[in-house]
């Protein structure tokens, strides 16, 4: 493996990195050259892509569309797998008042993820809660969603506390990277090296020296940080695209790439969405992991339930991702999963669960609940839900509503 394409996690000694950030020196970003290389992507240009038609349940998959899920089931398991330390077992933080002139407040934040963290762990010291998921020798990635700027992403505050989090259970910070598959869109999220020292920041897709997703050889910036050594996510469709379709990453063949981000850097990785609708379901851990971690990701669409689940369950992810932080502070109810204010509320919720489909589960039936409240749906589909139960067929976690304990705090 070439040296030039490992990640250079440590965010401490990267101030000379350039402002056009090569091929190969993108996975060497690091905290202070994060800023820098977003301001070459073009705004906005891919936030819709994953965006179904309104209103409609997201597609199906057809009988006769195969995928290559049946290899990874013979992937042996590790202790780490998941559905974790805690399968089926979902805590629910309300925390009242977190968004006020749309100030957060920090230290309501920061009670409501120790309080969490707490009552899904059975530990108040919160550096042996931690150090639960965690040791000081993992790299360990912070998954977020910044899709929304200012008004539904990832909350920096929320990604506070799991770094004092991590670093009380001794990860340095020179082990941290908080990292998205769209690098361009995490400053305005509040993602930058000025707010996160000493912290790497990390993406996939880019532009580069030239201010284009291509260079003069007609070829993608970001071909190299997908990876193309490692076990491959197979569907049997293909889409056609043309030059400027969804340019920053892969988009043709049979075959969608994992990032190396998960393939080769992170050993452990905190999981960290936001909650928003896709037509009559949500758009949560299972997701954001999915569609966040690999390329080629429109044509799989036309098997939405099953491209949602099944990357799950390759061990870059499934062996990989150990906990699950809802910020659920601000959610989107309709329009999703693109961020549209129009339909952003002050939610003033966060989830907490190694779970994922159990997480996933429980936000389902709260969102659903509160479209069918505000009359955007007048009841739930079965099918809606299918991908929760593809994604338990994997061993990834517990679907049944049923068989979920869900313990539900509401702070003072």
């Amino acid at each position: 493996m070439d040296h030039d394409e490992i990640l250079e996690l440590s965010g401490e000694n990267n101030a000379n990195i350039p402002h056009a950030v090569s091929r190969r020196g993108f996975f060497r970003l690091g905290a202070a050259g994060a800023a820098s290389a977003a301001g070459l992507a073009l705004a906005g240009s891919l936030r819709g892509q994953d965006k179904p038609a309104e209103h409609k349940s997201p597609a199906q998959p057809p009988a006769d569309i195969k995928t290559n899920v049946d290899e990874i089931r013979a992937i042996p398991r590790t202790k780490d797998s998941m559905p974790g330390k805690f399968p089926g077992r979902v805590v629910k933080i309300d925390t009242g008042k977190v968004v006020a002139d749309g100030k957060i407040d920090a230290d309501r934040v920061k009670t409501a993820v120790e309080r969490g963290m707490a009552e899904l762990t059975g530990e108040s010291d919160m550096a042996k809660a931690w150090s639960l998921f965690v040791s000081p020798k993992d790299v360990v990635g912070i998954k977020i969603n910044p899709i929304g700027g200012k008004t539904i992403s990832t909350k920096p505050e929320v990604v506070d506390v799991i770094i004092a989090g991590l670093s009380a259970a001794g990860v340095p910070k020179s082990n941290i990277v908080i990292w998205d598959r769209r690098l361009h869109q995490m400053p305005a999220a509040g993602f930058t090296a000025e707010r996160f020292p000493g912290i790497a920041l990390a993406g996939t897709e880019m532009k580069g020296s030239n201010n284009d997703f291509y260079d003069e050889k007609g070829e993608l910036w970001a071909k190299n940080n997908i990876d193309r050594e490692a076990k491959f996510y197979f569907a049997d469709l293909e889409m056609e695209y043309n030059k400027n379709l969804l340019a920053a990453m892969l988009n043709q063949g049979k075959e969608s790439y994992f990032t190396k981000v998960v393939t080769r850097q992170v050993t452990k990785i905190i999981n960290v969405p936001i909650l928003k609708n896709s037509g009559g379901t949500v758009t949560l851990c299972l997701k954001n992991l999915s569609y966040g971690s690999i390329s080629n990701t429109s044509r799989l669409h036309k098997i939405w339930a099953k491209s949602v689940a099944e990357p799950n369950g390759f061990p870059y992810l499934r062996d990989k991702v150990v906990l699950n932080v809802v910020d659920a502070l601000q959610a989107q109810y309709d329009k999703g999963p693109g961020a549209n204010p129009q339909f952003v509320y002050d939610a003033n919720l966060m989830m907490f669960g190694t779970d994922p489909v159990a997480v996933d589960a429980v936000a389902h039936e709260y969102l659903v609940k509160v479209r069918i409240e505000r009359g955007v749906q007048e009841f739930d589909n079965a099918r809606n839900r299918e991908y929760l139960d593809l994604a338990a067929g994997l061993g990834l976690g517990v679907s049944p509503r049923d068989k979920i304990t869900l313990k539900e705090i509401a702070l003072g």
